[in-house]
């Protein structure tokens, strides 16, 4: 028999002649491209040798194999290839990455680099921009551990790395993680009972299905979709005014609960207004690509943030969906990842084509436009019903002016000079502090551009007919200027009202809501003569439509252009009632310009009025019109009818309330490559396409935002899927399978584990798009349900639990740690969507806002109101997001501020105070302080107090409850905090007791952190 000491002297000489054997005749493992080499090429590589073609040194790209292969690659052979011999170089001039670049490889990675090069270099495309395929499920034998596919997975892992899984978490751990994991809040005692009494296979089971149920659950992972889509109820930036936006919100909310299926829930945000069957609500889901923030502060130009517009949800839709980082590459070709700038502005180019502002309004609640009307059933049927009103006197009046034309001689008509509401001859030379010159019917006013002529008139209504004219006299110049305007201030293009503009040297007449996608417009087609004096008049009807403006030069009807044509809300708002002549702030004035004899009609004038007021000769036809508009009781009894209905047609649809959305416009915009990504750097033209390294856009889809979506939730898209379990992993687990959400890219971390991953993926798209079935998938297995304890070996070997081998342990949402007081509580006022709430926090935000008084101090955080430029500080805290940008996931943070929150917050003193009074009122004859104390800790931990917690606690309360007895005032002022108020009955001292011991507990560890 063999000695020990001899087969270990034995075993010592086989591993020395292994080592010195040829890598070849050695059983190596294989080294694997994307997962082993890829990393590193990109990341120390890639920078100056990747995609980047302007970034690229020495014209060698080692993202792709021939690239490398031509000059710096010999398959095979590491000392004959230029890349080993860099990086493997001890001289610096030599030494790549070069040693100022603050990149360099480890000795180990520098071997691994040369063992990949000796087993061939084999290239390979990048796991994420693989096709998703459904890999084998792993044979595993004797498996009693597994519950599912996903425990196979893992096991298969930890079996190969010599790790056994943990055990499960105790039961009511597991239904205290199940409950904030798929509705946000906590168990209550009843649910814990009853799972404790039987914690069976079943009974989870059914949980789950409870949990799915609960209109909470839509709640709960509406959470952390509003950060993926940047939402707030501000606009952002300096002023972040507020906006309306949280029916999108709740549109969220009902789709998770009714488990809408994903590939719908990313189609109906992308493209819900370009849907064949589009609805409302689906159109209300495109909300969604307006959440960006978005600018109005003074000096700021509008192409330049419309283009910003753009930008943010062409990088939303890839980060949330894709995982891409396709900002990277809005400058220059991305340095990392096959994605090329002019790629960039194609996909730019999808989300381009809407009628939307670069500004809002600062001085008006306009909704920038497109918009959507928000109407239930009964309204819609109204507005229908008032439509029709409106279409049925028209077309009377249509058919009643083709009878008195027949009948109307021209030779009756008898005109007279129409009397002009307002008017004014600028006989002043000082008027508005500008200087006078002489014009042909006297003193005529220069506009300078700093200021301008005001009159006290025109506060007119869309269904009230009215007209201007003027004198104008125009210098040599091309560029736009404001000729006059009335609007709901002075400032603004974009405020509601009307003006009468200078643009590409010919007049352009409007009537605005909100400039440019609720106004009606037209534009002259000839170009406006310079240098001398021009009589313009301009009407409008009272219609709405842009069939009803007109514009005059010098008596002559003017050839005109439609310009926009949809006028659907009010073009007052109170206010300022100034006609301003000349000029408008954030806008060019009529510099150099001169207008005199400015008059203001409060009808439409007729085609006759107008040549009278030019001394010129009506034609026939415009004699006849100006008799029947003028002088014939039957037409003025049918205007006056058609202005009244107008009028509460207007009303009603001014009373309804509007939100952001997309719609296309009728010609798409031109979209262009910018150099630099500068908005005023137009380079070439580029249309609608998706990136060349990923799957082909098929023929039969439409070639903008719907398409696109069919693009993205196509089985062959190897991104959408992969992103979307992989969050949903992250969601309940508490880190993904891909530890970067936001970047599947080469900079990315590669998966975990990337045949579960691929597996998961492909069992998604071919269940329906199913989450529910996907949550279920996870929450149900072993994986899901173990404990989160580990070893000291564990933690040293695998810290960041990326084998599985333990449940994840981590501070809950800032959302969670505030519902959970509130609810333990009994404060939590459970309605369902709705107007966003302002608890306590949100008067002490940088911006501070004035506090909500009852229901809204204690709703779910879901429903704060988020305001972008500071969110409530509490939240904050805990590390919620800013969300003005689209965010895959928060950073967790532990810190001194976050228990100087959960002990001095007034939401929270307020909360435990009244879980206090819960505890007292609930409080069975002879119950002793102990069990109080036990009852208090299980309520906010799920779980009875250890002994040696036990003895901490209960010495506390005696001591606090000694205090009050001592201090009642001191008592009456802790219980006076916070609007609820505790019945009287309750005794002081023993409450303020309890109040201290809830706030302490809920500071505890076993409180706040999901485990």
């Amino acid at each position: 028999m063999l000695s020990p000491r001899f087969l270990r002297q034995t075993y010592s000489v086989l591993v020395f002649v292994v080592a010195l054997l040829p890598v070849g005749l050695c059983a190596e493992e294989p080294i694997d491209f994307a997962t082993q080499i890829r990393p590193l090429l990109s990341d120390r590589c890639f920078h100056c040798h990747g995609p980047d073609a302007e970034g690229r040194e020495a014209d060698l790209r080692l993202d792709l194999q021939e690239g490398a292969y031509e000059s710096a690659i010999v398959p095979g052979e590491p000392d004959n290839s230029e890349l080993f011999a860099r990086i493997s170089s001890n001289d610096p001039g030599d030494r790549m990455p070069p040693p100022d670049s603050n990149r360099s490889l480890s000795a180990e990675e520098t071997d691994l680099i040369r063992r990949w090069i000796a087993q061939g270099a084999k290239y390979d495309q990048h796991w994420a921009f693989r096709k998703i395929e459904k890999p084998p499920v792993p044979l595993l034998e004797n498996d009693d551990w597994s519950r599912n596919e996903i425990d196979k997975f893992v096991l298969a892992k930890l079996r190969q790395e010599g790790v056994t899984p943990n055990p499960p978490a105790e039961p009511w751990r597991q239904l205290r993680r199940l409950s904030f994991d798929l509705n946000g809040l906590p168990p209550s005692l009843e649910d814990l009972d009853a799972f404790l009494a039987d914690p069976s296979e079943e009974n989870y089971q059914a949980n789950v299905s409870r949990l799915f149920a609960s209109p909470r659950y839509g709640e709960r992972l509406a959470a952390e979709w509003l950060d993926a889509a940047r939402y707030s109820d501000t606009y952002g930036y300096q002023v972040d005014r507020d906006r309306f936006v949280w029916p999108w919100r709740d549109w969220v909310i009902r789709s998770l609960n009714a488990n809408m299926p994903y590939d719908q829930f990313v189609t109906q945000q992308i493209a819900g207004d370009l849907l064949p069957d589009a609805t409302q609500e689906t159109i209300l889901a495109t909300t969604f690509c307006r959440l960006h923030p978005q600018k109005v502060e003074g000096g700021s130009v509008p192409e330049e943030f419309r283009v910003e517009y753009v930008a943010d949800r062409s990088q939303t839709v890839a980060t949330a969906f894709l995982g891409l980082t396709m900002e990277c590459a809005r400058c220059h070709d991305h340095k990392y990842d096959p994605l090329s700038q002019r790629e960039y502005y194609q996909l730019f180019a999808y989300f381009n084509s809407i009628d939307e502002a670069g500004l809002y309004s600062y001085f008006t609640p306009s909704i920038p436009t497109p918009t959507l009307l928000l109407t239930n059933e009964k309204e819609q049927a109204n507005l229908d019903e008032l439509d029709a009103q409106v279409a049925s006197l028209e077309a009377e009046q249509a058919a009643l002016y083709k009878q008195l034309l027949a009948s109307t001689d021209a030779a009756k008509a008898n005109l007279t000079l129409p009397t002009p509401a307002e008017a004014m001859n600028f006989d002043d030379g000082n008027v508005g502090a500008n200087s006078a010159t002489l014009g042909p019917k006297g003193q005529a006013i220069e506009l300078t551009g700093d200021d301008a002529v005001n009159l006290k008139s025109g506060n007119f209504t869309r269904h009230q007919p009215f007209s201007v004219d003027l004198w104008m006299k125009t210098p040599d110049v091309k560029e736009r200027a404001v000729i006059f305007h009335r609007s709901r201030a002075w400032t603004d293009a974009a405020s509601r009202g009307y003006e009468l503009l200078l643009e590409d040297g010919r007049l352009k007449w409007s009537l605005i809501h909100f400039w440019p996608g609720n106004a009606i417009s037209i534009k002259a087609t000839d170009v406006f003569p310079t240098n001398q004096w021009q009589h313009v008049t301009v009407t409008y009807d009272g219609s709405s439509h842009a069939g009803g403006l007109r514009i005059y030069v010098n008596g002559q009807p003017a050839d005109v252009e439609v310009v926009r044509d949809k006028l659907t809300k009010q073009i007052t708002g109170g206010g300022h009632d100034n006609i301003a002549i000349g000029e408008r702030f954030r806008d060019r004035g009529f510099t150099g310009g001169q207008v005199d004899e400015f008059a203001v009609y409060d009808h439409e004038l007729t085609a006759a009025e107008v040549a009278l007021i030019n001394e010129k000769q009506a034609t026939d036809e415009q004699l006849r019109d100006h008799l029947i508009y003028r002088v014939r009781d039957e037409w003025a009894q049918a205007a006056a009818s058609l202005a009244e209905a107008r009028k509460e047609r207007n009303e009603a649809y001014d009373r309804a309330q509007e939100i952001m959305v997309m719609q296309e416009l009728d010609q798409p915009r031109p979209t262009y490559l910018l150099a630099r990504g500068a908005y005023d750097a137009p380079t070439d033209p580029v249309s609608p396409k998706t990136p060349e390294a990923l799957p082909a856009f098929a023929e039969q889809w439409p070639n903008n935002r719907l398409g696109l979506a069919k693009w993205m939730v196509d089985r062959g898209n190897p991104l959408t899927a992969r992103v979307a379990v992989n969050r949903y992993w992250q969601l309940l687990m508490g880190e993904g399978l891909v530890r970067t959400p936001e970047d599947f890219g080469s900079q990315g971390a590669p998966p975990t584990h990337p045949k579960l991953l691929d597996w998961l993926a492909a069992d998604f798209m071919e269940h329906g798009w199913d989450v529910k079935r996907l949550l279920r998938q996870i929450v149900t297995s072993s994986t899901y349900r173990q404990s989160s304890e580990a070893t000291a070996e564990m933690l040293t070997r695998d810290p960041e639990n990326k084998l599985l081998a333990r449940a994840g342990k981590f501070r809950m949402s800032a959302e969670m740690v505030r519902d959970n007081t509130l609810y333990t509580s009994g404060l939590l006022v459970e309605e369902i969507g709705g107007p966003p709430a302002k608890p306590y926090e949100v008067a002490s935000s940088f911006k501070p806002v004035p506090h909500d008084h009852g229901e809204g101090l204690y709703r779910r955080s879901l429903y704060t109101f988020w305001q972008r430029t500071s969110p409530a500080p509490a939240l904050m805290t805990f590390d919620a997001s800013k969300r003005d940008v689209c965010q895959l996931k928060r950073e967790r943070t532990s810190s001194p501020l976050q228990a100087l929150v959960l002990l001095n917050g007034p939401q929270y003193v307020e909360a435990a105070k009244m879980l206090a009074a819960r505890i007292l009122e609930q409080s069975p004859a002879g119950e002793t302080d102990e069990a109080r104390v036990k009852r208090l800790f299980r309520m906010l931990t799920s779980r009875l107090p250890t002994n040696e917690e036990l003895a901490i606690l209960t010495t506390l309360h005696q001591e606090q409850l000694a205090h009050f007895q001592e201090m009642p005032a001191e008592a009456t002022k802790l219980l006076a905090a916070g609007e609820a108020k505790v019945p009287e009955k309750l005794p002081q001292p023993e409450l303020a007791a309890l109040t201290v011991l809830a706030n302490m507990v809920m500071n505890f560890d076993g409180c706040v952190t999901r485990r």
